[in-house]
């Protein structure tokens, strides 16, 4: 509201009368038009408030309101403000509304809403559908997404995934061959995003998209990147140089994907390794079959989906063993114990065996999740079960479940890293909540019955509902074979510490520089 009366005071005769004045006379009721604002918006928060709606985080200028102390630093100012106001609480961001839903009853109410009263759709469409394409994931009514990610999900069978890990390390132990020397320093977020990028390739997007990876894919991939951030979600529509390339990448990766499934259609090739060849068989329920331009786009969402989240865990876990170097002692003895030796073949079921592997990759998505706010946008009033508060249409519902997998509450010094904690008898203490938190149900939201832990669980890593990432198999093994196959091959320190996560990004990667120093083992 203060926003609008700003506008509306600058197009008022008001300021055409001072055009043509003095610097002075110009300063002076610019001045006045700030003031203006700021005082209306001290109104507006005390004597408009709704008397239904939860609390207001206090702000001094309009339109930005928590801007900074939220951009910097998510965390902090959710735990601060759960503090004064509860778990639910408004703050304003950018012109936004955000209503904050935290704890695990806040995550349950977020995650289980119904969909006639908040739209993950709504909430992220602006960000997404320039980069993933129209008519697939937030461009379409949420029961063909559900279908659609039937479709992915179908792809990541136990027989697929048992096919991908000999690729996964046959790639990586390629790809570290760059690191030519016995012993110096790599950025290990540039290095793991490049080898996320190439397993991701090998597996699910087709030999084709493999072979072009290093020259045309590349750059593309780098465009599209650069439209998927916080400006893009903030601003649909800019002027601006990254815009322009991210949407002549989309249009050029699209075509590139048609090109592919047009040559393998003509040559009639059945290939189901790969996802390519999954979906160019998939139909709706309708009978329909899915569109080549919807398999394309598709494909797209999948390449950006998973490539920032797994690349964060990948990039945070060797910088842990690299800070904790017993970690790497004892992941290799788990592989002489559990393998029968470090020369033995990695296999989809032999990785299960690795359980200090799995809780070094608990316990980095526990600490330093990749995503730290999860969005809806409020389409019908909804009310918060037994609260009394409202949340108007219009506002977006925000959950954080990093505040639950860092509350003290739940987990014994949460601050610290510890992989063992996922080992301690669940019992007895607080820490193993993830395994002792609530009973698995099994759900159908329309892409197949999945086991998914409740929403009120406090570690929820891949969110939960109808919109809990469907990708963590994949990831999981992706993840853990390349892990599994570096501290075979290399010791791992920090010349330079290790670095603290930046909050500024979309997905919360390691702080500039993150510096690994690797050294060859015999």
């Amino acid at each position: 509201m203060a926003f609008s009366l700003v506008t509306r005071l600058l197009q008022s005769p008001y300021v055409e009368s001072i055009r043509g004045s003095s610097t002075l006379s110009v300063v002076t009721a610019l001045l006045g038009l700030i003031l203006t604002a700021l005082v209306w918006a001290q109104i507006e928060q005390r004597v408009f408030k709704n008397p239904h709606a939860p609390p207001v985080v206090p702000y001094l200028f309009p339109f930005f309101g928590s801007m900074i102390t939220f951009g910097l630093d998510p965390l902090k100012f959710f735990r601060e403000n759960q503090k004064r106001y509860g778990d639910v609480f408004t703050f304003l961001v950018f012109g936004r509304n955000m209503t904050a839903c935290l704890g695990p009853d806040g995550n349950n109410f977020f995650f289980n809403a119904k969909i006639a009263h908040v739209s993950a759709e709504e909430a992220y469409k602006s960000l997404t559908v320039p980069v993933f394409g129209k008519g697939v994931v937030y461009d379409v009514h949420n029961s063909v997404l559900m279908e659609q990610k039937r479709f992915i999900k179908n792809t990541l069978s136990q027989d697929n995934l048992r096919a991908y890990v000999p690729l996964v390390v046959e790639e990586t132990m390629q790809y570290v061959e760059r690191w030519s020397q016995k012993q110096g320093d790599v950025d290990i977020v540039q290095g793991m995003a490049e080898l996320i990028t190439m397993t991701a390739s090998r597996t699910l997007f087709g030999d084709e998209i493999r072979a072009q990876l290093d020259v045309t894919i590349a750059d593309l991939y780098h465009d599209l990147d650069n439209g998927f951030t916080p400006l893009n979600f903030l601003f649909e529509n800019l002027p601006l140089e990254s815009y322009r390339r991210r949407d002549a990448a989309h249009i050029k990766l699209k075509n590139i994907y048609l090109d592919i499934i047009k040559k393998r259609r003509e040559a009639k090739i059945q290939d189901y390794s790969d996802a390519i060849s999954h979906l160019m068989e998939c139909m709706y329920k309708s009978g329909r079959p899915l569109a080549d331009e919807e398999i394309a786009c598709i494909m797209i969402a999948m390449l950006m989906a998973g490539q920032h989240t797994s690349t964060a865990t990948t990039a945070w876990s060797v910088l842990y063993l690299a800070q904790q170097t017993e970690l790497m002692r004892e992941l290799r003895e788990e592989q002489e114990r559990e393998l029968g030796g470090m020369d033995t073949p990695l296999t989809f079921d032999g990785l299960k065996r690795l359980t200090k592997l799995d809780d070094l990759v608990s316990e980095v998505l526990r600490l330093r999740p990749p995503i730290v706010e999860i969005l809806r946008k409020v389409v019908r009033p909804v009310e918060y079960p037994g609260s009394g508060y409202v949340i108007p249409d219009g506002h977006y519902l925000m959950a954080s479940p990093a505040i639950t997998q860092t509350d003290p509450a739940i987990y014994r010094n949460p601050e610290d890293f510890r992989p063992a904690r996922w080992q301690e008898d669940a019992r007895k203490t607080s820490d193993a909540a993830e395994k002792g938190a609530a009973a698995d149900d099994e759900v159908d939201y329309g892409f197949g019955v999945m086991k998914t832990t409740s929403a009120r669980s406090p570690y929820l890593p891949f969110g939960a509902g109808r919109h809990r990432c469907i990708g963590e198999p994949f990831a999981y093994m992706q993840i853990k074979t390349i892990l599994a196959t570096l501290v075979r091959h290399f010791d791992f320190a920090l010349p330079k510490g290790l670095p603290k996560p930046d909050y500024t990004k979309m997905f919360i990667l390691p702080q500039d520089p993150a510096t690994v120093r690797y050294s060859r083992r015999q």
